[in-house]
């Protein structure tokens, strides 16, 4: 039987040069090229500013939300308002798909991609 060896490649080098060359092209193509027209680096901003917006405006609805929800929790707590299951299944089935179908549609015309994760993490955190 023959012995297998292992190689570490990083410690003999094999892979910088092409990881060198492959970072040397992304950096010319970010600094010199041109997306319809575009500089590069204009069209990797709007994403990561349209996610810092969005987060934004979901931190302040989730505090709006949670606002709300304590609200409902007192005033059903006091007896004004009843939850019942039979009232909420109406709803749900009223305007389910159509908040479902909305959803969809924001999500279809959002930039997802990682600068937009990134500002999104940001715009969230900093809100």
């Amino acid at each position: 039987m023959q012995p297998i060896y292992i190689v570490d490649v990083c410690f003999l080098n094999i892979g910088s040069e092409l990881e060198m060359g492959l970072l040397d092209e992304l950096l010319r193509f970010i600094g010199q090229g041109s997306i319809a027209g575009l500089h590069p680096i204009v069209v990797m901003a709007v994403p990561f500013i349209l996610g810092l917006i969005v987060g934004f405006f979901i931190k302040k609805a989730l505090k709006i939300a949670i606002i709300a929800g304590l609200i409902i929790v007192v005033v059903t707590y006091l007896g004004l308002f009843n939850l019942s299951l039979e009232g909420l299944k109406d709803i749900i089935a009223q305007y389910g798909p159509l908040a479902v179908h909305y959803a969809v549609i924001l999500l279809g015309l959002l930039p997802l991609g990682l600068g937009f994760i990134v500002g999104l993490v940001i715009g969230f955190l900093l809100a």
